[in-house]
């Protein structure tokens, strides 16, 4: 079993800046890889951004790419989410989630692929 918990969520106006974190605990050694996802009122979750567990590896949506950065931070078994330039269009509550099974980081932009999630946390950007 592996336990995620997110953090750092608020409130920042537009063109501001917000880092998200995701702690990780439990068998942390089976994770492979931790994905950012976000989820708007009224619409689907989608994909934010991935890091592989070593933190060599990266993938961005479209969306984010350019503003916002994940990283690992190996020694503290937590995943970091930095987002700059931060406009309305980011609110959401984002959730951090992990993946314990063999696969590509392509694959990685699917909801379905992941094994464990986080409780997700707000975040609003004001214009």
């Amino acid at each position: 079993q592996v336990h995620l918990v997110e953090s750092g969520g608020g409130l920042a106006q537009a063109g501001g800046s917000l880092r998200l974190s995701c702690a990780a605990s439990g068998r942390t050694a089976t994770i492979h890889y931790v994905g950012w996802f976000r989820q708007a009122p009224g619409q689907e979750r989608e994909f934010v951004a991935v890091v592989s567990w070593s933190g060599a590896r990266t993938e961005y949506a479209d969306a984010v790419k350019g503003r916002f950065t994940v990283s690992r931070d190996n020694a503290k078994n937590t995943v970091a989410l930095q987002m700059n330039s931060l406009e309305p269009e980011d609110t959401a509550v984002y959730y951090c989630a992990a993946e314990v099974d063999w696969n590509t980081i392509a694959n990685m932009r699917f909801q379905r692929m992941y094994d464990y999630w986080g409780q997700g946390t707000q975040v609003t950007v004001s214009s």
